[in-house]
């Protein structure tokens, strides 16, 4: 949107212009401004860390990472440029690394990136005013990942992919820096595009809804419980206690020798049984984490089970059940 000047009764359009034609570069100038303004492209949020990269593969890089008042954590990745080129692809990598960061690990982020800026402040106590918290709360951390995007402007091929991932309950914003030339003055023409802010709240209930239906689809398309050794299970449940059982019957059995028994092409992206640290990176919503629930195989490795169980990958896991001589009914 162009602006203009009203002066002496007459309008006139201020010059646009663009962050390389004014000599401002992307780190030093355009991220280390917004670093310390922040609210302007994302209210209510604290920036964590600068540069970050905090994961062992890769050479990508956060360009600022930071949490909001909800304790979500925020991915903010800048562009100077005029398409934004493959900014969603860049920032979807970055909320995957980062989607398991505990809040401990957020305290030591925070106090490197203090300490690197020579800033000195209680690094936990700043987190814990800003959230609201009188004590470190682990297992609300983090509430999910927020992606926002700003650049000077972006591709059509951009918007639409993030619209299409933002339907599927992701919560990507687009927000727009326009640099204007006044005089000797440099303006900047903030502007949230994606979603447009009047529409905000509309299509959060619109995703809230949406999540709602597809939960109730995948709740009625089959509701099948089975009977094994005189208990009633659904589906997931009923693959904790078939592990649980050959455990018991196998003492001796090893990791290699129950992923031989219970094959990995059985669940193809989260196995039967993994180990407790790759299960733990994972979460309570792909894996059996209660500590009744872990298991303890006869080389002595803690294990959890996959949670992930439906229509569609139960039936051959009953299969081996079977062949290993469980009787289970369907009910």
């Amino acid at each position: 949107m162009p602006l203009f000047t009203l002066k002496d009764k007459q309008i006139a359009a201020v010059k646009s212009t663009q962050f390389g034609a004014e000599g401002i570069q992307e780190r030093t100038g355009l991220q280390a401004a917004l670093r310390d303004n922040i609210n302007v492209i994302s209210p209510d949020t604290m920036v964590l860390s600068e540069e970050f990269s905090g994961w062992t593969e890769g050479a990508r890089r956060i360009d600022l990472l930071g949490i909001d008042k909800q304790a979500n954590l925020v991915v903010i990745e800048l562009k100077r440029d005029e398409i934004g080129a493959h900014m969603e692809l860049q920032s979807l990598r970055c909320a995957a690394m980062v989607s398991t960061l505990t809040f401990k690990r957020a305290i030591e982020i925070h106090q490197q990136y203090l300490d690197k800026r020579g800033i000195a402040k209680g690094f936990e106590e700043e987190i814990l005013g800003f959230l609201g918290w009188s004590d470190p709360q682990e297992e609300q951390f983090p509430t999910d990942v927020r992606i926002v995007l700003a650049s000077a402007n972006f591709s059509k091929e951009l918007t639409t992919a993030v619209m299409w991932l933002n339907k599927r309950d992701l919560d990507i914003r687009c927000v727009r820096l326009q640099p204007y030339k006044l005089g000797n003055d440099l303006l900047l023409d903030i502007e949230q595009i994606i979603p447009l802010p009047e529409a905000e709240e509309y299509q959060v209930r619109i995703r809230e809804q949406a999540e709602a239906q597809r939960a109730a689809a995948r709740s009625s398309r089959d509701n099948t419980q089975y009977e094994f050794l005189s208990q009633v299970y659904n589906k997931r449940n009923l693959v904790l206690a078939v592990v649980t059982q050959y455990i018991h019957d196998h003492p001796q059995a090893t990791l290699d020798e129950l992923r031989q028994v219970f094959p990995d092409f059985l669940h193809s992206s989260f196995r039967v049984v993994a180990p407790i640290e790759k299960a733990l990176e994972k979460g309570q919503k792909r894996y059996f984490l209660d500590e009744s629930q872990i298991l303890r195989t006869g080389d002595n490795q803690t294990v959890a089970v996959c949670n992930q169980w439906g229509i569609g990958n139960i039936g051959p896991f009953l299969d081996i059940a079977k062949q290993l001589g469980y009787g289970i009914t369907a009910q």
